[in-house]
């Protein structure tokens, strides 16, 4: 399937400064197929190992991090010469190998033009912070396939380059708009794993064969998340970790306002009480992208991380899919759009996730006294709002106090209405909203 990354991954093959790359995200997004399809498009052979598979990789590296030495070694391992001008060397799950992903600052120093692309799923629970070849990589992170892939993946290509030149100064076509709905209902269902999407994509001929195999992979990929969690965090943290995983989505399922709440600490986990005692596990799931958190700050001002406080915050889970399948949300409930509270939150994680897809490496909240926006964006040296209702109904009276107190240049509400624009605010059906970020971004730029 295609991924809007490759765009840069082949800015990084041209930057005339290449450093090796390291391609992030949680398991099961897509990294190796996606290294291994744009080595192959893009180099003449594209050399691939993988540090899980084959322990004997890491003997390559124990005797010196000397990268003339690795190469001849690992030329004879693969059985393959490796011409540094035209090929592409892939180090796959290097989280397994301390000095291999620590070797890469030498061979950034002494072959520059040896181009070497390198994935790992837990980089940064794995890891100390020794072996990281800091100043010498370039980083990428690797999402699930945001609402854009998932189109693209279905082979919705009119609807992509449609949205791709839409302008937001005037109202979609209302076809498009209507077909870009139920779409849109069916990422939610589907989220945007990659086996869940092709699953989905191979049986759209009887919905409901598609929903249930989606929703099993959905089930089989928790499963493996948990069992990453029991092998690679301890046994002690391990119980900590899981139970407060579960609890997010619980915690979003509870709310009675549509809106996510603020992350409440107490009963997270039995026994600890306080962000002191349950730091570590979120800080555990964040650096394994399995949450996205959302910072409540209290004034929207530049900078707004110079706002946010540790303790206070919101979380979502990383793919809206795989929410919906622990929360055992039925298929047919979200298609009929008809699920009460639960509509407000997964909507907004999806609006979460796909800001983070959109390049926003930090999220924001506001809250006043009586007043919350769900998402606030800086960009373009301007802070924005961004309100997300679920439905049609659109009048916000937070959205008046926000804009009565910092007079933003514009202000973005998401709902299920079609673009429209009332002033200084724009109306902008919620499946745009990373459209609508990565335009204010690349205005930024």
């Amino acid at each position: 399937m295609k991924r809007s990354i490759s765009r840069s991954l082949k800015a990084w093959k041209t930057d005339p400064e290449r450093k090796p790359l390291l391609l992030r995200g949680a398991r099961q997004v897509g990294k190796t197929y996606v290294l291994k399809e744009f080595g192959a498009a893009e180099f003449a052979h594209c050399h691939y190992v993988n540090f899980e598979e084959d322990s004997r990789l890491e003997r390559l590296f124990e005797v010196d991090l000397n990268p003339q030495r690795i190469l001849n070694e690992l030329q004879l391992y693969i059985e393959s010469k490796i011409d540094f001008e035209k090929d592409v060397l892939v180090f796959d799950e290097i989280q397994r190998c301390p000095k291999a992903l620590t070797s890469l600052k030498y061979f950034c120093e002494k072959i520059p033009h040896l181009a070497i692309c390198s994935a790992g799923s837990l980089l940064g629970v794995s890891l100390n912070r020794d072996s990281f070849p800091v100043g010498k990589v370039t980083f990428l992170d690797l999402h699930p396939m945001s609402f854009e892939e998932f189109l693209i993946g279905l082979e919705k290509d009119q609807l992509v380059n449609l949205l791709r030149e839409y302008s937001f100064s005037t109202p979609l076509l209302e076809i498009a708009h209507e077909k870009l709905w139920e779409l849109w209902k069916q990422y939610l269902i589907v989220g945007g794993m990659p086996a869940a999407v092709e699953t989905f994509r191979t049986n759209m001929t009887n919905l409901y064969e598609a929903y249930s195999k989606v929703r099993q992979i959905q089930k089989n990929l928790l499963d493996s998340y948990l069992s990453d969690i029991a092998k690679h965090s301890g046994k002690m943290n391990a119980l900590q970790i899981e139970r407060l995983w579960r609890n997010v989505p619980l915690q979003l399922s509870q709310t009675l306002d549509g809106s996510a709440n603020k992350f409440q600490f107490k009963d997270a986990v039995p026994g600890h009480r306080g962000y002191e005692r349950l730091s570590s596990p979120i800080a555990w799931l964040e650096k394994a992208n399995l949450i996205i958190r959302n910072s409540i700050i209290e004034r929207a001002e530049k900078p707004l991380m110079g706002y946010a406080q540790q303790n206070r915050f919101k979380l979502y889970f990383f793919d809206v899919g795989l929410l919906n399948a622990m929360t055992n949300i039925s298929p047919n409930t979200i298609l009929n759009y008809d699920f009460g509270n639960y509509k407000g939150y997964i909507v907004e994680n999806f609006v979460a996730e796909e800001l983070k897809s959109a390049g926003l490496k930090d999220l924001f909240c506001w809250e006043g006294r009586t007043a919350e926006i769900e998402f606030v964006v800086e960009a373009n040296e301007k802070v924005f709002p961004v309100e997300v209702k679920s439905g049609n109904v659109t009048q916000s009276k937070s959205l008046n106090v926000f804009e009565e107190r910092y007079h933003p240049e514009r202000s973005f509400i998401f709902s299920a209405r079609n673009t429209e624009r009332s002033g200084t605010r724009i109306y902008i059906p919620v499946y745009l909203a990373g459209y609508l970020i990565k335009k204010l971004l690349s205005v930024e730029k």
